[in-house]
């Protein structure tokens, strides 16, 4: 099972970063071998719009099933929710303090998004 996280740098250490879209990186952890991937969310950081659905993409394209991140919007929720993949905010100083919550079942699955639209 992959889980992604959104992330302020590019490794376990790193500051969580609480929004999705416009998150620096998406570290994606496979949990089935203990290990983890980075990967640059460089297209996503100055966009006009689409930062959130072009993010949900990469998410998809990246073959996880797990999202773990601060906040994400009605429009990024829609693309993930229509994957199948569950999204879990979190609250965490760091990557790796996100994915102990989520590993440890402190974290929820959202129900729908927390944020409006364009939201930073």
């Amino acid at each position: 099972m992959k889980v992604a996280v959104t992330a302020g740098g590019p490794g376990m250490g790193d500051r969580f970063d609480t929004r999705f879209g416009r998150a620096a990186y998406f570290i994606v952890c496979d949990l089935d071998n203990d290990s983890w991937e980075c990967h640059p969310n460089t297209q996503n950081l100055e966009a006009a719009q689409g930062a959130g659905i072009q993010a949900a993409q990469s998410i998809q394209r990246l073959g996880a099933t797990a999202l773990i991140t601060g906040h994400v919007g009605p429009k990024a929720f829609k693309v993930l929710d229509a994957s199948g993949i569950k999204i879990f905010s979190a609250a965490a100083e760091t990557v790796g303090e996100a994915l102990n919550a989520y590993n440890s079942g402190q974290l929820s699955p959202l129900a729908a998004p927390d944020v409006e639209g364009h939201w930073i």
